[in-house]
């Protein structure tokens, strides 16, 4: 690891946490959790994920599309949006895909915060886009989530890598 990089599960399974230098601590979320929306609309934060969204971003989540998938929305700690956010707007909007990228990411993004048993309410526009209804599963990316509507998250796990799809990078990985 390089010099002021710490690691620690902090005892619970599902996330890692990293110190950046002085200061600076961010969530790294991983695994995945089969998730039911209630009929309001609520997602529940699954326990062992609360305390660190609650440190990682003062209980403010944005939620936001995938736009690279469908059946998927994006859930980032607030601080890590905003390095999204201010990408994404960089980019010159002359282009096409740079304004729908704009539109998917940015003009779609809402801030949820869980309420005092940690549910957010997932906005019913982004629900109905990605095809998330009762039942859903949450993926700890790194650092976000992604929120998968079950068919379409089973339909991503049953698909396999094929040789032809590997790239260089995968090349090198020992898995």
């Amino acid at each position: 690891m390089g010099a002021g990089l710490t690691w620690t599960s902090e005892g619970n399974p599902g996330f890692l946490w990293f110190s950046v230098g002085e200061g600076g601590t961010r969530a790294m979320f991983q695994g995945e959790t089969a998730i039911t929306i209630d009929d309001k609309g609520r997602l529940a934060i699954p326990t062992a994920y609360r305390d660190q969204v609650a440190r990682a971003c003062a209980n403010r989540l944005v939620v936001t599309y995938n736009p690279y998938e469908a059946g998927c929305l994006w859930l980032y700690p607030e601080a890590a949006w905003e390095k999204v956010r201010d990408q994404v707007n960089a980019l010159p909007n002359a282009k096409r895909v740079h304004r729908n990228l704009q539109l998917k990411l940015v003009g779609a993004a809402t801030v949820v915060e869980p309420d005092g048993n940690g549910r957010v309410l997932l906005p019913a526009s982004h629900r109905n886009a990605a095809g998330i209804e009762k039942k859903a599963v949450l993926l700890g990316m790194g650092g976000k989530f992604e929120l998968w509507s079950e068919q379409a998250h089973l339909a991503q796990i049953r698909q396999t890598i094929g040789e032809d799809e590997i790239s260089e990078d995968m090349l090198d990985l020992r898995l």
